[in-house]
């Protein structure tokens, strides 16, 4: 059975969901039931496409870091945080042509995996972006683009925070244009919280 990159993205986004229904009869949060404070940071992308294309691109990317609970008006897991990012940066090649991008997380850290520095987390998400090119059958420069990825922030001492991250990356008109290839590609952050 062949799984194509937007139905495995379907499916870490429909297990993102599940993890944010609200808790039911019987189950409590976290012993910490804290909120999390709110997060901002900075980071470079670099990504390359695959299959087909050739396409090379770096980003400068803001974000913000949300407790879940903050943004939405029931109870989640405690380590289930709402991730808001703007890019924007340009295609390295094979031409220099502007991409830019407003997305939204689902960010999930996984505390039995967690070290004294270490705190990995996975992610999935959806936004828009405008890409200046195209590739051939590709019909329209404003799509959406489903992510899936993982990272760790990584905590060097109290005052000094980064994280490193790699994501599946795939653009899409969904259907609006009838020409719709999908562009697929990986890409590496690397960040810092502030």
């Amino acid at each position: 059975m062949k799984v194509s990159f937007s139905n495995a993205v379907i499916a870490v986004l429909t297990v993102l969901v599940l993890l944010s229904i609200p808790y039911g009869e019987g189950m409590t949060a976290d012993s910490d039931s804290t909120s999390a404070p709110t997060r901002y940071g900075v980071a470079m992308t670099g990504g390359t496409t695959y299959r087909g294309e050739n396409v090379n691109y770096g980003l400068v990317t803001g974000f913000a870091l949300f407790d879940y609970d903050k943004i939405w008006p029931h109870r989640a897991p405690e380590a289930l945080r709402f991730k808001i990012e703007a890019s924007a940066g340009t295609t390295t090649h094979p031409d220099k042509k502007l991409l830019a991008s407003a997305n939204f997380f689902a960010l999930y850290y996984l505390r039995g995996l967690e070290a004294r520095i270490f705190k990995p987390y996975v992610e999935g998400g959806i936004g828009v972006i405008y890409t200046d090119f195209k590739v051939e059958g590709q019909g329209l420069r404003f799509n959406f683009n489903p992510q899936i990825g993982i990272g760790t922030d990584i905590k060097i001492n109290p005052k000094m925070e980064f994280f490193v991250a790699t994501r599946l990356h795939h653009v899409s008109n969904a259907g609006l244009d009838d020409d719709n290839k999908g562009i697929n590609s990986v890409l590496f952050m690397i960040g810092y919280y502030f």
